[in-house]
């Protein structure tokens, strides 16, 4: 056991083997087993709204025996000018991990420098690693670990983490994107080192042909700053509709704007798997928990 404590900014800050743990341990924490009682304090630093990853981590802590401490954008001194350095070095001397929700991965970045507690990303820009884990653990569920996934939409900070986690999982993924909304190049090199970079293409039917599940997401993040109307008139063609998904696992992180980029009908179809993927941020995340705490002790 370590006394440095990990930082799990993103998925590949995990070896495989230890995302093979997690995983492993979250089917079993799913499965009825509560795993072990975590007398520890989990602060949940948002500077962004949230429903799924904020419940899931202040039920899923309780659930552990633990307690949750939200800091919303209002609760802070960094709202009133305080450095992020020095919030990371005064929250480290009462809790036992910090989850953060922030804008910029640079800001999460420092967080974590000057933290002297592991520190998990809730979703920034970049990189969303704790909807990866649930999404890999919702594929395995529905079509064991030789799916095929493909990725219809916009190559935004879930579709990242997720070309990432995939390649850490020999999980075959394809993302289609409109020219210029590709994922950045230097994650389709993390991928190809751990194991193979996502095709790539901009045409979704080509995309989903041999898939077993379809993903996708808004096509406007939360406080991007973007022309609106351009980026949907960007995306014509790429709405993932019911015909479009047929018999194949929809997967959608949520929330989801419906009548953008996927149809009501194909959100409520029989095959969509949108609940499961959330109910699994719970039990992902505690898993990740569970892991971080047998690793790191103060």
């Amino acid at each position: 056991m370590s006394d440095a404590p990990r930082a799990i900014l993103d998925i590949d800050d995990l070896a495989p083997g230890e995302l093979e743990t997690i995983l492993e341990l979250a089917a079993e924490l799913k499965a009825g087993d509560g795993g072990p009682s975590l007398d520890r304090t989990l602060a949940l630093l948002f500077e962004q709204p949230s429903t799924r990853t904020r419940v899931s981590f202040e039920a899923g802590i309780g659930q552990l025996g633990g307690r949750a401490v939200f800091l919303g954008p209002d609760q802070t001194q960094l709202g009133r000018g305080e450095p992020i350095r020095d919030t990371a070095r005064a929250l480290s001397q009462y809790v036992d991990v910090v989850a953060a929700r922030v804008g910029a991965h640079a800001d999460l970045t420092e967080l974590a420098e000057y933290a002297s507690v592991p520190v998990i990303n809730a979703l920034t820009d970049a990189a969303h690693p704790c909807q990866t884990l649930a999404d890999l653990l919702t594929i395995r569920e529905r079509h064991g670990e030789d799916a095929r996934v493909a990725w219809v939409g916009d190559g935004n900070n879930v579709c990242q983490s997720l070309a990432v986690g995939a390649a850490m999982t020999d999980l075959e993924l394809t993302i289609a994107t409109p020219p210029g909304y590709e994922i950045d190049r230097d994650v389709c090199d993390r991928a190809a080192a751990l194991g193979g970079a996502p095709e790539e293409t901009t045409d979704p039917a080509a995309a989903v042909a041999e898939a077993d599940a379809v993903y996708t997401d808004v096509w406007v993040s939360m406080s991007q700053s973007v022309d609106r109307e351009k980026k949907l008139r960007a995306f014509e063609g790429f709405q993932v509709t019911r015909d479009l998904l047929g018999r194949r696992t929809l997967l959608h992180c949520l929330p989801a704007h419906r009548g953008e980029e996927v149809t009501d009908a194909a959100l409520e179809a029989e095959t969509s798997a949108v609940w499961q993927q959330a109910e699994n941020r719970l039990h992902a995340q505690n898993a990740l928990l569970v892991w971080l705490f047998d690793q790191y002790q103060r």
